[in-house]
């Protein structure tokens, strides 16, 4: 049995779904298909989730917006539309039961079920048009079978339980291929939860973790893994193989081809990770995977914008130590804040973390209590994997470096955005 995962990029249009169909019918083993919500699905749906709990007059346009866009796929994939729109208007209704109340006071709680409409939309969607279409597939929902705890926007997985009722949905016995869905989970009250950002991955590595698959693809808009983001630069690579450990460090470090997450379940299992091109399926592209022999890479950098460096000093004549370290830490957590970057000395704490708008104020707040804090909002952080002096040249050159870090195999700088 093979796990593929399809994301949003894949499936944002009618073209998108047929190029997926194509790829299946392709493949003749046992298939399981984790799909993401449909190109920005997420992004409009999160437009739905600020206006319901902050009770904001575009409720109701955000939702119709969200709607037209599927219409659109919809009316190009199906002629008798008589099935589709049955299982789409119960999905809408249960949306806007929901959008039509009054909001907990738990954001979290809320984001979680509204945003998981973009994946159950998208596979109800892409399973129906792959049985018109011949294709014997089964919608399983991923909220009965991944259940963890009720720690909205970033559940933590039970997998002893997980495993029992993943056994018991995919069972193979009258269909070789099911459909479901990416970054949802449910609790064990059955709430909706999510897996964190981008966590469609995640889910895909946990069911073939959980299901014992063969491998697991994961089909991108690009070739495989490369050695830097081609939409920035030029003179890019293709990585066409690559161990568990470096594949961990790079998502650690920003690279967006791969969930931080992903990695770990498929290496517990010794499960190879496939990166390939939806655009071009008859591409090998990149493979992951535990080798014996040392394997050569090429100098690797990534650019991770969005962040905000911060230096703390404390206000009394005290040094930053480790009970200070804990409260720090405490705080970051407190606004699920991922740290990218740690830097200290006797009396100053440096860090790089994602920037959050909504929460930033309210962080400086908590921390000015004890430290004097100095910012810098407008930062990108620079890794460099297997660096040269003239890679590093050429990518920081003159530019005023903040924070810089390095050690045998990597070397990292923080770095005005522009």
């Amino acid at each position: 049995m093979k796990v593929y995962k399809f994301g949003g990029a894949s499936v944002k249009s009618a073209a998108g779904v047929r190029n997926l169909q194509r790829i299946i019918n392709n493949e003749n083993e046992q298939l399981i298909v984790v799909i993401s919500a449909m190109g920005k699905t997420t992004n409009a749906l999160e437009s739905v989730i600020d206006s319901f709990f902050n009770r904001k007059p575009d409720l109701m346009k955000n939702v119709e917006t969200v709607k037209a866009y599927h219409e659109e796929i919809v009316s190009e994939l199906f002629e008798d539309r008589t099935l589709i729109d049955t299982l789409l208007g119960e999905l809408y209704t249960k949306l806007y039961k929901i959008v039509e109340g009054q909001p907990s006071n738990n954001y979290d709680y809320e984001y979680d079920r509204i945003v998981s409409f973009g994946e159950m939309i998208s596979t109800t969607i892409v399973s129906t048009y792959l049985n018109k279409e011949e294709k014997r597939c089964r919608l399983i929902d991923v909220r009965n079978c991944l259940k963890t705890d009720d720690n909205f926007r970033e559940g933590n997985v039970n997998l002893d339980l997980s495993e029992k009722l993943c056994h018991a949905a995919f069972t193979f016995t009258d269909v070789n291929c099911y459909v479901t869905q990416g970054f949802i989970a449910g609790t064990l009250t059955n709430e909706t939860t999510t897996l964190g950002r981008e966590g469609s991955d995640y889910t895909a590595a946990i069911l073939a973790n959980l299901l014992n698959a063969e491998s697991l693809t994961i089909w991108k808009d690009v070739p495989g893994v490369m050695n830097a983001d081609p939409k920035r630069y030029e003179e890019v690579v293709i990585i066409p193989r690559m161990s568990y450990k470096e594949a961990i460090e790079l998502s650690y470090c920003g690279a967006s081809v791969i969930h931080p997450k992903t990695v770990k379940p498929l290496q517990n299992k010794k499960i190879p990770l496939f990166v390939r091109s939806f655009i071009e399926p008859e591409k090998q592209g990149s493979v992951i995977n535990e080798f014996h022999e040392k394997v050569q890479m090429p100098p690797i950098y990534i650019n991770k914008n969005n962040q905000v460096l911060l230096t703390l000093r404390p206000r009394d004549f005290s040094f930053i130590a480790e009970e200070r370290l804990s409260k720090i830490f405490s705080i970051l957590a407190s606004y699920k804040l991922k740290v990218s970057l740690i830097q200290m000395s006797a009396i100053s704490f440096s860090l790089c973390v994602d920037y959050n708008v909504a929460h930033f104020n309210a962080l400086i707040s908590d921390l000015k209590d004890e430290y004097e804090v100095l910012y810098n909002t407008d930062v990108e952080l620079i890794t460099i994997r297997h660096y040269t002096q003239e890679i590093v040249d050429k990518l920081v050159g003159e530019k005023i470096v903040f924070v810089q870090q390095r050690n045998r195999t990597a070397i990292r700088f923080v770095v005005p955005t522009n």
